[in-house]
């Protein structure tokens, strides 16, 4: 069984890079489209591999080891990335972050487009300390989308601020010990509490953070620049339509409980399902909540959690050699 899960491990991998052939069978058999871009969405790889691996069981070793195995892995990370990225991307929460970095770009003497960028790649991503990474990498994307990904600017300009962004979110949540999922795995172990990580790994990562967020803004301002200086709104927003402040608050409550109980998925499905009915009862001053995009992102990440569990006979010892 092991064997065989590293050789689905290993087909997940080469469908990885494959994505995009699939998109060409899309168009060349219209027949069956549906199914190739079903098959050319990166996130739907490793949840459909791992479905093949749990089928695989079910037929060699039978029905109920199957079961078994799939009930004895741990989904809390997944459910969490699906409900967190669903609450921080909704209008409200876009709104409440959009509005503190204008207001902190104002307050600074250099053209107001490049300090609202160069905000995003350093407030946003530090901001991911306290509402964890996947949120704060929901609010920077859809926060840079107008600005950066869909204007004029060279592709590799493009390439390089997905990097920063990567990177950044990825050191940004360092400032605290629950945030980072690697520094979660063993702050527990080590006994590393927030203090300890903001004093002993944060103010670095906080200052590699904004020199990477420097360097790409000095790359961007020639193109920044040339934009027109106004509010970009990156979702779908009613202007017509000013979100009450109550509204906003309840969602900020609703996104710091989640954070809170992250490990109790009880606790925080229920937040969140009181959330969508919050939503529909204002739904006037929302904007389509991405559960489509936050899915596909919980099954890969399910997917990964299915597969990577029958890999540890050789992860192991490789890592122990390495040690």
């Amino acid at each position: 069984m092991e064997i065989m899960a590293t050789i689905i491990f290993g087909f997940a991998i080469i469908h990885t890079f494959a994505t995009s052939y699939f998109q060409i069978l899309a168009t060349r058999h219209p027949k069956h489209a549906g199914l190739f871009h079903l098959l050319g969405e990166i996130e739907v790889v490793f949840g459909f591999w791992a479905v093949i691996l749990v089928v695989l069981i079910a037929v060699f070793s039978g029905g109920e080891r199957a079961i078994s195995y799939v009930e004895s892995r741990q989904y809390r990370e997944p459910l969490f990335v699906f409900v967190i990225m669903t609450v921080s991307a909704s209008r409200p929460i876009i709104e409440t972050v959009q509005t503190l970095i204008h207001s902190l770009a104002k307050q600074v003497s250099i053209h107001q487009t490049v300090a609202q960028v160069w905000l995003c790649f350093t407030i946003v991503p530090l901001l991911g300390s306290f509402i964890t990474e996947p949120a704060a990498m929901t609010i920077a994307a859809l926060m840079l989308m107008s600005t950066v990904f869909k204007r004029n600017i060279p592709q590799w300009l493009k390439y390089a601020a997905l990097g920063v962004l990567f990177v950044n979110i990825s050191i940004g949540g360092t400032l605290t010990s629950y945030a980072a999922p690697p520094v979660l795995m063993v702050a527990h172990a080590w006994q590393w509490n927030s203090a300890f990580m903001a004093s002993t790994f944060g103010w670095k990562a906080a200052l590699a953070v904004m020199i990477n967020a420097t360097l790409l803004g000095y790359l961007l301002r020639k193109y920044l620049i040339e934009m027109p200086q106004k509010k970009d709104s990156t979702i779908d927003i009613h202007p017509s339509i000013n979100t009450p402040i109550l509204v906003s608050l309840v969602h900020i409550a609703f996104l710091i409980g989640i954070v809170i109980f992250s490990h109790h998925p009880v606790i925080f499905l229920t937040f969140f399902l009181l959330f969508i009915g919050f939503s529909q009862s204002y739904a006037h001053y929302q904007s389509p909540l991405i559960l489509k995009e936050s899915l596909l992102v919980g099954f890969f990440l399910a997917g990964i959690v299915v597969i990577g569990g029958m890999q540890q006979w050789w992860l192991q010892p490789l890592i122990s050699n390495r040690e």
